[in-house]
């Protein structure tokens, strides 16, 4: 899996995300960002955002 940049990210973009209680698992949540929750440029877990839906997790993939 790449890794994913923060500069790569800005709202209204459709991704994947695995949320804090799914880490294990690796269940993913597909929706559109509402925010960028990480500062930093990169993360080895994924940039955390929050999407539209109000959920929170570490963005694991990007749709078009």
């Amino acid at each position: 899996m790449t890794l994913i940049k923060r500069s790569q990210l800005i709202p209204g973009l459709e991704v994947s995300v695995v949320q804090k209680h799914h880490q294990r698992s690796g269940e993913l949540t597909r929706g559109i960002i509402d925010r960028l929750l990480t500062n930093s440029p990169t993360h080895p877990h994924g940039i955390k955002v929050k999407l539209t839906s109000g959920v929170v997790g570490r963005v694991k993939e990007l749709h078009d």
